[in-house]
């Protein structure tokens, strides 16, 4: 999907939080990708993926910025 030296994965959770933490990263201009195993399965005609198990990701080096929006917001 994208090259792993370039991005890491900030967080995972249910898709209410990822979509929150997406709009908090978009105010500091932090750009994120998410990855859903799941919807992406069901697309395809298969299954695959556990419910709520999204996961989102940020570029290295916007982590440091990115990890404290993360703790303060979903303590």
């Amino acid at each position: 999907m994208f090259p792993e030296s370039e991005y890491e994965r900030l967080y995972t959770g249910s898709l209410i939080n990822i979509q929150f933490l997406q709009t908090l990263l978009q105010e500091k201009g932090i750009h994120s990708i998410v990855k859903d195993e799941m919807k992406s399965g069901m697309m395809a005609g298969f299954g695959g993926g556990i419910p709520d198990h999204i996961q989102l990701f940020v570029k290295k080096t916007d982590l440091e910025t990115a990890l404290p929006i993360v703790k303060n917001n979903l303590s």
